[in-house]
């Protein structure tokens, strides 16, 4: 049980503001059909976020779930919550993650692994290596499973962007703002993917991709 002292639930207020203005940008880009996707911000060692069944189109802030909580009447969380926080664990930087069922990289999702089991994302323009660099593949778990969540436990370090098999993106950011940023540049990579799929496309070379990579990635 954790309770919040004044200070805490202001800033708790301001997050909560922060993740449903997020869901409504996220679902008016077309990047969140139906009731699918979620969304989480961590204040201090609380994750606060959208709940399990929620439509980002409409979820208001006091649906969203925190965890833990010192309320037992709060919405459940996503029962995709384990994806959260196994990319928290994986990047202590991070203070947001967003999981989405965007077209474009759920489609890039479906296809086979590429080398190394990284996602089918060829390096098309610069902004797809350095912001993005490899994307790995998870391979298929159903959603809201243990093994899902110990997939993306395996593949989160060192890759702030991600692939669910046949399920869609998975992005952690230092900022709610860097992570809509990461997920869109995800959508955006794998729309290009597909669009030049079956055309001559003319790829970055390995000395282009090196000198846009930073090092240690």
């Amino acid at each position: 049980m954790t309770r919040l002292d004044d200070e805490a639930r202001a800033h708790e207020a301001e997050a909560r503001a922060a993740v449903v203005r997020a869901c409504r940008h996220l679902s008016a880009a077309g990047l969140s059909p139906g009731s699918s996707g979620n969304v989480s911000v961590r204040v201090g060692t609380r994750i606060i976020a959208t709940p399990t069944g929620s439509s980002l189109r409409s979820v208001t802030e006091s649906e969203l779930a925190a965890t833990p909580s010192d309320n037992p009447d709060v919405p459940r969380p996503t029962k995709e919550l384990p994806l959260h926080a196994a990319m928290y664990a994986a990047h202590p930087e991070a203070t947001a993650v967003v999981h989405l069922h965007s077209p474009y990289a759920t489609a890039v999702a479906c296809l086979p692994p590429g080398d190394g089991g990284f996602a089918q994302l060829p390096p098309l323009t610069p902004y797809r290596v350095m912001r993005l660099g490899d994307v790995p593949l998870v391979p298929y778990a159903p959603p809201g499973s243990s093994e899902l969540a110990s997939g993306v436990a395996a593949a989160a370090p060192g890759h702030a962007a991600l692939l669910l098999g046949n399920h869609g993106p998975l992005v952690a950011a230092a900022s709610l703002d860097a992570a809509i940023d990461l997920v869109e540049e995800l959508e955006t990579a794998s729309q290009l993917t597909l669009l030049l799929r079956q055309a001559p496309a003319v790829a970055l070379d390995a000395a282009a991709v090196a000198a846009l990579t930073p090092p240690g990635r």
